[in-house]
């Protein structure tokens, strides 16, 4: 009767779907919950991006979001010292009091996120789909312990499975909601550049950890090095 197709309709009916889903899973524990753009705990500093998440869904203690975060960031595949200097950097970030954002991916982000809790500090995981999931699998006992030390979030409806084009979207919520972004190992295309470029754009810290000159992985560092970082 409004003039609308059948993919509109149904598109429609689906978002309401979606809707009810949501709420469902907001019902589910009292440590689920949404945080829109309009409430007046969300972060000022996400606030300040272009193109800032409408509402942040959460798991965990809405309260860490205040406080201040540094981004760290870097390979999927990190050699072995890569992974020990996320490690160590985060937990020394940790212990002066920062929180440790990162985005819960194999790699420097996992180890970021262990390097804090190790010293009881907190953090936060933003996610690239809704947070019904825990991706990547084998990181489900570290999302229970992020959850329980700190939150993890998501611009994502609950049921939303994730995508490869969300997770440099989610990037943007990293590091818009840190004072600067340390990118610990990337090769020369790597995503963490999309992270370090954001942070730039947003008028941010950018710091990169140099390696060798024979390690591919420490390729993009050096390039954001010469770029000022």
């Amino acid at each position: 009767q409004l003039g609308l197709s059948g993919a509109q309709s149904l598109h429609l009916q689906q978002s309401q779907n979606k809707a009810d889903a949501a709420l469902r899973w907001l019902e589910a524990s009292p440590n689920h919950w949404f945080m829109p753009y309009t409430d007046p705990r969300y972060p000022s500093l996400l606030n300040q991006i272009k193109h800032p998440p409408l509402g942040l869904f959460g798991h965990g203690d809405a309260m860490v979001l205040s406080k201040p975060q540094i981004a760290i960031v870097g390979s999927r595949r990190p050699t072995p010292a890569g992974r020990q200097l996320a490690l160590e950097f985060a937990a020394e970030l940790a212990a002066l009091g920062f929180v440790i954002t990162s985005g819960l991916a194999r790699g420097i982000d996992g180890a970021a996120h262990q390097g804090a809790l190790r010293v009881q500090g907190q953090t936060i995981a933003v996610m690239g789909h809704g947070l019904c999931y825990v991706y990547p699998p084998q990181h489900q006992a570290l999302h229970q312990q992020i959850t329980e030390h700190g939150a993890v979030l998501s611009e994502f409806m609950p049921q939303q499975h994730a995508k490869p084009e969300f997770f440099p979207i989610r990037n943007r919520i990293v590091v818009g909601l840190s004072l600067g972004t340390l990118v610990v190992e990337a090769a020369e295309k790597s995503g963490s550049l999309i992270s370090a470029h954001y942070a730039a754009d947003y008028n941010r810290e950018v710091f990169a950890i140099p390696g060798s000159i024979r390690n591919p992985q420490a390729a993009g560092c050096h390039e954001l090095i010469q770029q000022g970082a």
